[in-house]
């Protein structure tokens, strides 16, 4: 239960732009396992079935149910909901903490996070002003929308499996946010049509919804070829990687700041102040009480 309300978190993350699933699986410690299980799945494909089907099936439900959700509750109580997500990032302090005291400190170590920094800000800055209402590929209706979706499933999410790059932003950039959340969408539009046997309604929801199987591709090409890099400089240079991270969480909430909070924050006022400080505390709380070994 606990691996299928982390992959909800993650799935969460992967809706909201600015947000990174990779740091969330980082937040709630399953990027290594992760990396292990989708690395060697053939070697034993049923015991990493267990540790990933709970994971996948609470991502699921998060993207489904954060698509219209969470962008809701982002726009209608910004400061308490950007400010909980900062907590969730900040709270992986500890974790961090515990992966780079495995190597003793050498003054070079100073420029990874300066780098994690400059890489993640720098993309996040990419994205333009607002392109997630940019629908670009409404319907699959020929080849080249197929070929589109797989080159956009491989690019974000080959990039997502970095720590702290957002997959979202990555679909701004290459202008296919929109196209992908409205896909996501329209699965409910096609129940909902199908059960009131509005055949056509629900025959036209499925043509987007039919954008997702390339992009699943794509996707999972891109994460297959991502993993294995992760893995091997996990293995090898793990606590420069972690170094790295604490330049990527920094970036992960001065972006969030910018997004969430600079746009809301009353003129001139402190009043939000005390409801920021409790959101960021309660997501603090969150990552640290996630923080914890899964059988």
């Amino acid at each position: 239960m606990l691996n299928f309300l982390k992959g909800a978190i993650i799935g969460v993350a992967l809706v909201i732009p600015g947000l990174s699933g990779s740091i969330f699986a980082v937040v709630v410690g399953l990027y290594d396992r992760l990396l292990q299980a989708v690395n060697h799945f053939r070697e034993a494909p049923r015991q990493h079935g267990r540790f990933l089907l709970p994971i996948g099936l609470g991502a699921v439900v998060g993207i489904l149910a954060s698509t219209k959700a969470v962008l809701v509750v982002t726009t209608q109580w910004p400061l308490a909901s950007y400010g909980f997500f900062i907590g969730l990032v900040l709270g992986i302090g500890p974790y961090i903490w515990r992966k780079i005291r495995q190597v003793p400190w050498r003054p070079v170590y100073v420029l990874l996070p300066v780098l994690g920094f400059a890489v993640i800000y720098g993309l996040a800055k990419l994205g333009g002003t607002q392109p997630e209402n940019l629908i670009a590929i409404p319907a699959l209706t020929s080849v080249q929308d197929a070929l589109t979706m797989t080159y956009a499933g491989g690019f974000a999410v080959a990039l997502m499996a970095i720590p702290g790059i957002s997959g979202s932003i990555m679909l701004m950039v290459i202008d296919q946010y929109g196209t992908v959340y409205n896909a996501v969408s329209q699965l409910g539009s096609a129940l909902r049509a199908g059960l009131s046997g509005d055949w056509a309604a629900a025959r036209d929801a499925l043509a987007s919804v039919a954008l997702l199987l390339p992009f699943m591709l794509g996707a999972a090409i891109g994460l297959l070829l991502i993993a294995k890099l992760m893995e091997w400089l996990l293995q090898r240079f793990e606590a420069q990687v972690y170094y790295a991270v604490i330049g990527i969480v920094i970036a992960a909430v001065v972006i969030l700041v910018e997004t969430g909070l600079t746009p809301y924050w009353p003129a001139g006022g402190l009043q939000p102040v005390g409801l920021v400080a409790l959101s960021v505390l309660v997501g603090i709380a969150a990552t640290l009480w996630l923080d914890k070994p899964t059988d």
